[in-house]
């Protein structure tokens, strides 16, 4: 892709509607335009981040067994009547009569259309376990939405059902998706911590939130720093192996991890004291396990090996999709702008050329781009005639991982300078070893990735 082809509208000044890093820092970047409070069009560059983000959570979602599909925004009222939410769920949720004055809703979640799809198609235990998830829009009408993705009213989100025969088989489709999730965080450069949380208007007793830690989160966190340790790495896992899976949960659960709702200070105090910390903790995602909540009131049920019919036990699981780049750019940036972890840069490398039009430093930025490209990287090409230090400046606000840069007097002697956005380092390097060490270092991103 080449700049000066490409729609990005960053901005010299910070809007002053934008209170906190991640705000300030997508607008300015040119990735999103507000439309309407709480509700954002998606530019181009933001969306391509989002679609990282998107095509990571698809993926770990498979890897776990789990089966996607597509639910529509709109929800008939009359399904939550069925639950016994419609009335309960308060102000958040968006109510609309259409010209038919059918009562809908704007969907906050989807406990109760899941539940319809299954009953209506389910009908033994020999089709289950069954896990189904979706990726899409929802809508929420908090009161005062702020901080730019972060709290806004419609958002992108990862919604997941699990339906089992079994308390016992729910619980390990619970633990099979904490897995999933500490794989997923990982892949997109975060630590994700698993807090004992409340389950809210979702219900159930099982509950756990994943929270980054930044001092611009919205809940006040305690832990045992121990946990901050912990990482979940390369390793495999069958998820099909109960006792694997519960072995991960009791590692990232086992140490004091709690947000301010569910905090108890008497169990706190028995964490050694140089280990008990506080902190502010942005939320990412978090499972449920809720038994027959849903199945029982809206028959959702299954003949079991005894010739009976039993409600299915049931769980929920989301991660904000859409809200992940916030957190991501919570916590990962710079005074200069942010700091794209290389699994979910909307591109893995910029170059610059220094001396746009001079036919041999144009050349080898061509050069460099195409290879690069037959490499699997994608590349932004600054190719505009502009002064080197307004395209450094765009380079850093935009915050691409790595930059290959590229001017006469390098290339004189065979070389290119290849930066780290994250470190500042800079290597000159020739431009094929240059394509070389860039390949190397997303060759870990690749190989993550998983085709189902």
């Amino acid at each position: 892709m080449r700049l000066s082809r490409y729609f990005l509208p960053v901005l010299k000044e910070t809007p002053s509607e934008a209170q906190i890093v991640s705000h300030r820092l997508m607008l300015r970047a040119g990735m999103i335009k507000q439309q309407a409070a709480g509700i954002y069009s998606w530019l181009p560059l933001g969306y391509r981040v989002l679609r990282r983000i998107e095509q990571i959570v698809h993926e770990e979602q498979q890897r776990a067994g789990h089966i996607p599909l597509l639910m529509p925004t709109l929800q008939s009222a009359d399904l939550w009547r069925e639950s016994g939410r419609y009335d309960d769920y308060g102000d958040e949720m968006l109510r609309i009569t259409d010209r038919q004055k059918r009562d809908l809703l704007y969907g906050p979640t989807n406990e109760e259309m899941i539940t319809d799809i299954f009953r209506s198609n389910v009908n033994s235990y020999k089709d289950l376990p069954l896990t189904l998830y979706q990726v899409q829009w929802k809508f929420r009408d908090e009161m005062r939405p702020r901080f730019g993705v972060m709290r806004g009213r419609e958002f992108l989100m990862k919604d997941g059902y699990n339906f089992d025969l079994t308390e016992a088989d729910a619980l390990h489709a619970y633990n099979r998706h904490l897995v999933s999730y500490l794989r997923t965080y990982e892949r997109m450069g975060l630590q994700a911590i698993p807090m004992r949380a409340d389950s809210g208007p979702i219900g159930g007793e099982d509950t756990h939130e994943f929270l980054v830690l930044a001092d611009t989160g919205e809940s006040e966190v305690f832990y045992d720093s121990e946990i901050t340790d912990l990482t979940f790495g390369d390793r495999e896992i069958d998820y099909d192996d109960p006792a694997a899976c519960r072995a991960v949960l009791d590692e990232f659960t086992s140490r004091y991890a709690r947000t301010d709702e569910t905090h108890d200070e008497a169990v706190f105090a028995d964490v050694p004291e140089a280990r008990r910390k506080s902190a502010r903790g942005i939320e990412v995602g978090q499972i449920f396990y809720f038994g027959t909540k849903y199945s029982e009131p809206m028959g959702a049920t299954v003949v079991g090996p005894d010739g009976a019919r039993t409600p299915v036990h049931m769980g929920s699981h989301g991660i904000g999709v859409s809200r992940l780049l916030g957190a991501i750019i919570e916590a990962s940036h710079d005074e200069r702008g942010i700091i794209w972890p290389e699994g979910v840069a909307p591109f893995h490398v910029g170059i610059v050329n220094l001396k746009q039009g001079d036919a041999s430093t144009d050349s080898a930025c061509e050069a460099i781009e195409g290879e690069l490209r037959a490499q699997g990287l994608d590349v932004l090409y600054d190719d505009r005639d502009e002064r080197a230090g307004a395209k450094f400046a765009t380079m850093d606000l935009i915050g691409l991982p790595w930059r290959v840069t590229v001017g006469p007097r390098g290339l004189a002697s065979n070389k290119v300078e290849l930066t780290s956005r994250r470190t500042g380092e800079t290597v000159e390097l020739s431009p094929q070893d240059a394509v070389a060490r860039l390949a190397e270092i997303y060759a870990p991103v690749f190989a993550r990735s998983f085709t189902g």
